[in-house]
């Protein structure tokens, strides 16, 4: 399951990039917020990576518990992008729907690893 989240949130950076680079031709808040969900969508992935380099048990549950707070920040600008009406809910939703799954999987890892089981990723 290591490589499945992995390549699934390096899918979902991915699709982040491409919604902040159109973003990001618009000036003014939508450019700002762009940067943001830039920042924290591209750390989930990142912190996932670490965390499958990690030394210990201690370092993997707190990469994968950083890579978790990070989906939940992407989840809130993604949000914020749609009630502000700078790209419309449908747009928008299957982002919505995947960064709600990376939630919960990575929610469900570090829980696995801090009750000392194998980590799962």
């Amino acid at each position: 399951m290591v490589s499945d989240i992995r390549e699934r949130t390096f899918g979902f950076a991915t699709r982040v990039v491409r919604l902040c680079q159109k973003l990001d031709a618009a000036p003014g808040v939508s450019r700002t917020v762009a940067n943001q969900l830039l920042r924290s969508g591209a750390s989930i992935g990142a912190n996932v990576e670490e965390a499958h380099g990690s030394q210990s048990k201690a370092d993997f549950t707190a990469k994968m518990y950083i890579a978790c707070k990070e989906s939940r920040e992407t989840h809130y600008w993604l949000r914020l992008l749609v009630a502000t009406d700078i790209v419309p809910e449908a747009k928008l939703a299957p982002l919505l729907d995947e960064s709600n799954q990376l939630i919960a999987i990575l929610t469900a890892i570090v829980k696995t690893a801090r009750n000392g089981r194998a980590p799962h990723a």
